[in-house]
């Protein structure tokens, strides 16, 4: 259940110039705590993907409490990682030319952290041959977004083989298990966790040995620690949910009872009153993600208010009475997807006991200068 708003509102909100993102560092510990209760109290089973986490402030929680290995999906990402010396970072994307470039450079500036990549293709392990960057074979799970198809065991061998000594193991994102019952997840994240246990028997048959699998977002998290056939294995397995870090009203309904709350909010300010039962803020989409669609977020302790359809700075929030928020105060809004919500900040003030105790810069928010290798690039 979602805490009231008398556990996250500031003593002086006024002062702060909005929209503003906040950040609650003590829940943030809460959630590192109870991702790693779900993952068998052990943080080696956890890679969380850092696209969630973004701030080198909680990366330095997260390794503190000891969470070593990582996924990420940016070059800007894998720098901050390496930055604060994580042991492991997996580039979970697919990185071709001048991306490509710069991992090398990273890998070379940043030797004491071992970095993978994902690979699908003959053409791909051809590029990362002989580099000492680590592959991971990426398997179409079913998402149709990205990978070699689960089924294809022959052709995932055969991407295995070519790739050899650099083999690291298997990654299978199930983000898709969402959206229907969590019996019915289960069962269909276990059929998908079937047919990749298949393609690592294969594998041991034919001598190839694979390190470790990756699995479970964050809708399938508790299935991947559930799965049998993950238990005891000759491999390690790894769960990658990232989003509980923060959480949003989208992981809150998928993972009720595993003691998550809500550690980032969106500070906002009513600035208009055109109708009877509508009020505005200034928290459009360029604040609040509306990746995820409508509504974009909730109104922490205010169940009578929806947020409408946003647009780029403005957000009109419906009431069901005619009791509105006066011009001028400040809501609290819980993203639905937080991810790209943190993204779009370039700041986030840490706020301990209402009181703000600092302000850290949102590190990996964005990409890095596309000319980062200029020096290689002809301009």
């Amino acid at each position: 259940m979602e805490p009231g708003l008398n556990a996250y509102a500031i003593k002086d909100p006024g002062r702060i110039v909005t929209p503003a993102l906040l950040i609650y560092p003590e829940q943030v510990d809460a959630n590192i705590r109870a991702a790693i209760k779900l993952a068998d109290n052990d943080p080696n089973r956890w890679r969380p993907h850092i696209k969630t986490a973004k701030l080198g402030y909680t990366l330095r929680r997260l390794l503190e409490h000891g969470v070593k290995n990582f996924k990420c999906s940016t070059t800007l990402e894998l720098l901050a990682a390496c930055q604060l010396n994580a042991a492991d970072v997996l580039v979970a994307f697919a990185v071709m030319g001048a991306n490509r470039e710069r991992i090398l450079e990273i890998a070379e500036q940043y030797a004491k952290t071992r970095i993978s990549v994902l690979v699908e293709s003959a053409e791909q392990v051809a590029s990362w041959r002989n580099t000492g960057i680590g592959m991971f074979i990426d398997v179409n799970s079913g998402m149709n977004r990205t990978g070699v198809d689960q089924d294809s065991v022959s052709d995932l061998l055969a991407l295995g083989r070519n790739i050899g000594s650099a083999l690291r193991g298997l990654h299978y994102y199930d983000g898709h298990m969402s959206g229907f019952p969590p019996e019915e997840r289960q069962n269909a994240a276990f059929a998908g966790y079937d047919h990749l246990l298949k393609a690592v028997e294969a594998f041991g048959e034919t001598g190839l040995p694979v390190e470790e699998v990756i699995t479970s977002g964050t809708p399938a998290a508790p299935f991947g620690i559930a799965y049998p056939g993950f238990r005891n294995a000759s491999f390690i397995h790894r769960i990658s949910p990232g989003t509980v870090v923060y959480n949003d009203m989208v992981s809150l309904q998928q993972l009720p009872g595993y003691g998550f709350a809500p550690a980032a909010f969106v500070l906002s300010t009513v600035i208009s009153h055109p109708l009877a039962r509508q009020v505005t803020c200034d928290a459009g989409h360029k604040s609040v993600s509306a990746d995820a669609g409508v509504p974009t977020c909730s109104v922490l302790g205010h169940p009578e208010l929806t947020p409408l359809k946003p647009s780029e700075e403005h957000l009109p929030v419906q009431s069901a009475s005619d009791a509105v928020p006066e011009l001028g105060s400040k809501l609290y809004l819980l993203p639905r997807h937080v991810c790209p919500t943190v993204n779009n900040f370039d700041h986030a003030l840490l706020v301990v006991d209402g009181e703000i105790r600092g302000i850290e810069s949102v590190t990996a928010r964005g990409h890095e200068n596309p000319l980062v290798l200029r020096e290689k690039v002809a301009v």
